[in-house]
């Protein structure tokens, strides 16, 4: 149902908003939020902690972009996911920040980038308390503008490293997908 609604959502902003202008406008500041999946992948050697799990977690996220120019930005990623699995609640916090490189071409913009940070995880994702650990994303999205205002994110897809301590490797190899909504909000240059 959730994704049903999400779904209307966004062709509704493709069928109302404007239509975008021809020209190529950069803006300083853009803000995104939308819903992020993410697949947490643990092995452990932790006395009470199953040795390899797998868990599907849920959540949303904003992003604040300053563009310097046309191609390279600077981003700030805050995330929070949820895991419930049993009773207690588990989940993780994350906050990177990084370059962007940024194609723009008309109304679509690829880009990938490098974030760096970290992640705070309650117990149930491998660890068995609150944790805080260095967290790393790499990998890219589109942005489809819409108006001149709004741009929809139908995907952002990236490899999400964590390392946590688990006993083995220390490193723990995630998936996260992101979709929402792109917000321009200064002025063009």
């Amino acid at each position: 149902m959730k994704h049903a609604c999400a779904a209307i959502l966004l062709l509704s902003f493709f069928g109302i908003a404007p239509r975008a202008n021809a020209q190529d406008e950069t803006v300083k500041l853009e803000a995104y939020g939308g819903y992020d999946y993410v697949r947490f992948d643990v092995n452990t050697n932790v006395s009470g902690a199953p040795p390899s799990a797998s868990y599907n977690a849920n959540g949303g996220g904003g992003q604040l972009e300053y563009n310097f120019n046309n191609w390279l930005g600077a981003v700030g990623d805050l995330a929070g996911y949820e895991v419930i699995k049993g009773t207690p609640l588990a989940g993780a916090f994350s906050y990177v920040f990084g370059p962007r490189i940024n194609l723009r071409r008309g109304k679509i913009n690829p880009f990938a980038q490098v974030l760096f940070g970290g992640v705070v995880a309650t117990s149930g994702i491998g660890q068995s308390g609150p944790v805080n650990a260095f967290g790393m994303t790499a990998g890219g999205g589109l942005d489809i503008k819409v108006s001149r205002i709004i741009s929809v994110r139908p995907f952002q897809a990236e490899y999400f490293q964590t390392k946590f301590t688990d006993g083995l490797n220390n490193r723990q190899n995630n998936f996260r997908f992101s979709s929402g909504i792109v917000f321009r909000f200064a002025k063009p240059r």
